[in-house]
């Protein structure tokens, strides 16, 4: 039997689309699966079953969801063949370009389909690594969001890999379009995260949570369709759970189409949260060697910048960019 997940909406970014609401409680699985889990009947709203993926749900509704297997799998992940891009590979690393829409691993509610199910199929020795559920995985980035990320290939870098991220040597930066215009060119966002207090699949800025800093560059300000945005170059010094949504959302910039930390803008077409990972440098964990990568803006975010006409020559770079 599905386990039944039940939520009671707070007044925050609501009313919102049932079917986007559910993506981002239950975070490992995609909107596509939720949508056919809606029009089979798992969902149901204030105790009245709803099958139709687009109803609103507002504040004060109570959300059930069965949710298929919250447990994970006994079993090791297995090998599929996956669209997403290696960019760089070597006897003990790989670096990816993760597309949204793709979790990293295997998680409640999805237990197959993932980005380590895609690096087993292309390099089967990661299944000699442990944790066996997600080998190789030194870091992570949300489903939702794109961009670049490094995965450890041997049980060395992986132990070289994950003490550079916990001493903030592996330089981790994104681009953010945020609702709102910044006051300030450049800051540092040093607010500590953990659970939400009321709401257990999300995190929160609170006083007795977990250290976590974040620097932001903003680079252009503008106004699309009479709404003020500005987009911002990011930074990650720590790397809490859902950290550069939580703290923009905490100093009043959120991101533009996340439904759970930011906001969505009916008039502007966006399926998921405008964020991308698009720099990460580090020392390689076994030569010492010094790398670097970046990644252009996927299409979707791409063609979501120029159909509200932001400003694309100074959009998304690093220029003029201290991480200092």
């Amino acid at each position: 039997m599905s386990p039944k997940l039940t939520f009671e909406l707070d007044g925050e970014r609501l009313p919102i689309r049932l079917d986007l609401f559910i993506r981002h409680e239950v975070s490992d699985l995609s909107r596509t699966e939720v949508q056919r889990l809606i029009r089979s009947g798992a969902a149901r709203v204030n105790g009245k079953a709803i099958i139709t993926p687009s109803a609103r749900v507002d504040a004060g509704d109570r959300v059930e969801f069965d949710a298929p297997g919250a447990a994970l799998p006994d079993t090791a992940p297995l090998p599929q063949n996956l669209d997403f891009g290696v960019i760089y590979e070597d006897e003990h690393l790989i670096v990816v370009d993760k597309p949204a829409g793709l979790a990293v691993h295997a998680g409640a509610g999805r237990h197959d389909k993932t980005l380590v199910n895609g690096l087993l199929a292309i390099f089967p020795e990661l299944a000699e690594l442990q944790p066996a559920e997600r080998p190789g995985i030194v870091h992570r980035l949300d489903a939702d969001t794109s961009g670049l990320m490094v995965v450890a290939r041997t049980a060395d870098a992986v132990t070289a890999l994950s003490a550079a991220i916990k001493e903030r040597e592996v330089d981790r930066r994104y681009v953010a379009m945020v609702v709102g215009r910044f006051t300030g060119q450049r800051g540092v966002i040093d607010r500590p995260i953990g659970r939400h207090p009321t709401i257990r699949t999300r995190q929160a800025v609170v006083p007795n949570g977990r250290p976590a800093r974040t620097r932001f560059a903003f680079t252009a300000g503008f106004y699309a369709l009479g709404n003020p945005l500005s987009m911002v170059n990011l930074k990650l010094e720590t790397g809490r759970t859902h950290q550069i949504r939580v703290h923009t959302q905490a100093i009043g910039y959120p991101i533009l189409g996340d439904p759970v930390y930011g906001v969505i803008l009916p008039e502007i077409p966006l399926r998921r949260q405008f964020l991308h990972a698009n720099r990460l440098s580090f020392k390689h964990p076994i030569t010492g060697e010094g790398l670097g990568f970046t990644s252009d803006l996927p299409r979707d975010l791409a063609r979501t910048q120029a159909m509200i006409g932001a400003p694309s020559s100074v959009a998304f770079t690093a220029v003029g960019y201290s991480p200092r």
